[in-house]
């Protein structure tokens, strides 16, 4: 059945969304009243409360949560266009909640789970298998068709999806990069689990770039936004959901790769060689650790090695 919509409406008439507004001042408001009341009572004297880099990412994070919850995303991609849609889901699912995990410092989450039963609960949820597979099955429920086009006209049931989306993917990135680093996998072990979370996207992802016909009747509409049939916007959306679910999670395995496996590569291909700290009462002069030998030095110790050596001359 093919959604009704008027073919004189305006795709990009602005709308007003005064719950994503007060969502957003809610939480500016909690995290500067945290690291301003708070923090100070919660860290060791001299311990700084929030990084520099820490409210880098929250900024990073309000933004992105407003821009994929607001006009005009929102509105083309649940009215309009699948691919904005997709876009939106992406922006909720992959690329948000890691900025907001890694802006949250680890003295305040504690203090929101504590240590008893709530800690108990996010350990097991934290759990890679655990988190790994109700993330994956909150993917695939978003894109079965029934459930699109039945959360476009259910308000309760859009933002019950959304909600889903959002902390699954929180607790998803919790063994890799939370504030908790008991919670936290090895590197080849972060490797492994990210690359099973780039596998599930590319089944919605290949079902949509390949049908030839609409997946999604709610997007099956007269109005068209950028001229974009509903095949090529299907097409376009299995684009965006590839790009996210494998060229993201891979593009960071490769950086885990890299910073794990190349430590200490520049000093070990260095043509300085360094030298270890000499026991106590080493001759003056003596290099010390990471000292790197000059030429006097090699040229005093030689002589001093032939003299030692040198047998004694009789008359």
């Amino acid at each position: 059945m093919t959604a009704v919509v008027d073919i004189t409406a305006n795709p990009w008439a602005f709308r007003a969304h005064f719950e994503v507004w007060i969502l957003v001042a809610f939480l500016v408001g909690a995290w500067i009243y945290s690291v301003r009341v708070i923090g100070p009572r919660a860290v060791a004297p001299g311990e700084v409360v929030v990084t520099r880099r820490q409210t880098g990412y929250f900024v990073a994070t309000i933004v992105m949560l407003w821009v994929a919850s607001d006009w005009p995303i929102h509105d083309i991609g649940e009215t309009y266009l699948y691919s904005g849609h997709m876009l939106q889901h992406m922006m909720l699912s992959y690329f948000m909640p890691p900025l907001a995990i890694l802006a949250m410092p680890e003295w305040l989450l504690r203090i929101l789970i504590g240590n008893g039963r709530a800690y108990s609960v996010l350990r097991f949820l934290t759990k890679p298998i655990v988190a790994g597979v109700a993330f994956n099955l909150t993917i695939m429920t978003t894109h079965i068709p029934a459930m699109v086009n039945a959360s476009g006209d259910n308000a309760v049931l859009h933002y019950t999806l959304h909600f889903l989306l959002v902390g699954t993917s929180l607790l998803m990135w919790m063994p890799v990069i939370g504030p908790f680093k008991e919670l936290h996998m090895g590197y080849p072990g972060k490797m492994v689990y990210l690359f099973a979370q780039s596998v599930v996207p590319t089944v919605p992802a290949g079902w949509l770039t390949f049908a030839d016909n609409a997946v999604y009747q709610r997007y099956d509409i007269p109005v068209r936004v950028w001229g974009l049939g509903v095949v090529n916007d299907q097409q376009v959306a299995g684009a965006i959901m590839k790009l996210g679910g494998t060229v993201f999670m891979w593009s960071i395995i490769i950086y885990m790769f890299f910073k794990r496996f190349s430590a200490g590569f520049d000093e070990q291909q260095s043509y300085r060689r360094t030298v270890r700290s000499a026991p106590a009462g080493k001759p003056a002069g003596a290099p010390t650790q990471d000292e790197a030998l000059t030429y006097e030095q090699v040229t005093e110790a030689f002589g001093r090695s032939t003299a030692a050596h040198e047998p004694e001359r009789t008359a």
